[in-house]
């Protein structure tokens, strides 16, 4: 793929041409890390970007949920099943190109990736860090199944179907599932032209 007709379609497509230098080095970051793990599948890439580019407010960042778990459950020292915890001193509200959130799936992502992430959540903010947490949440992975919700591009984007809308149940249910699906279409288009 030409990365630089690339940059140049969703500029214009998704940026109103306004990218900045710290978009496209995020954009970038995801484009390697799609490459270190093997992500060929066009519509995958392409979803997993417009997830970004919904989920980080179009930073293309990896950033830190708004209000930092302020109100919901996983913003105070509870696990999933609202019993607490002493240890680590850390709240696991979310954080990342996609929001990861609670204390068990920090503690299952550092096991997966083999990153410290429950003692040091602050390690999903990295952006080499936080896409790969995205591909392995989003895809079978290494722990073959979709670690976010236990569905997975896969389940999506196959031979079979091709379904960019209820794709967003990978991360969280139907939420402004047609507009990523939106993002998608021009991610994918971009991909197409560059290639």
């Amino acid at each position: 793929m030409n990365i630089q007709i690339f940059l140049q379609e969703i500029n214009t497509s998704l940026f109103n041409r306004r990218m900045n230098d710290s978009q496209r080095k995020g954009i970038i970051v995801k484009l390697t890390e799609f490459g270190n793990h093997h992500i060929t599948d066009t519509r995958w890439r392409a979803y997993m970007l417009a997830t970004s580019f919904h989920e980080t407010a179009r930073t293309m960042q990896p950033v830190e949920e708004i209000g930092k778990g302020r109100g919901k459950p996983y913003g105070q020292k509870l696990k999933y099943n609202r019993k607490p915890y002493t240890w680590p001193d850390k709240i696991y509200y979310g954080r990342g190109d996609v929001q990861l959130t609670w204390y068990e799936n920090y503690l299952n992502m550092g096991r997966i990736l083999n990153l410290p992430l429950l003692e040091q959540p602050e390690l999903a903010l990295q952006p080499g860090i936080s896409a790969r947490i995205m591909i392995e949440g989003m895809t079978k992975g290494i722990s073959n199944r979709g670690d976010f919700t236990g569905v997975s591009l896969e389940n999506y984007f196959n031979s079979y179907t091709d379904d960019p809308i209820r794709a967003r149940r990978i991360v969280n249910g139907l939420d402004k599932a047609n507009q990523i699906a939106e993002y998608h279409y021009k991610f994918l288009d971009a991909i197409k032209k560059a290639s």
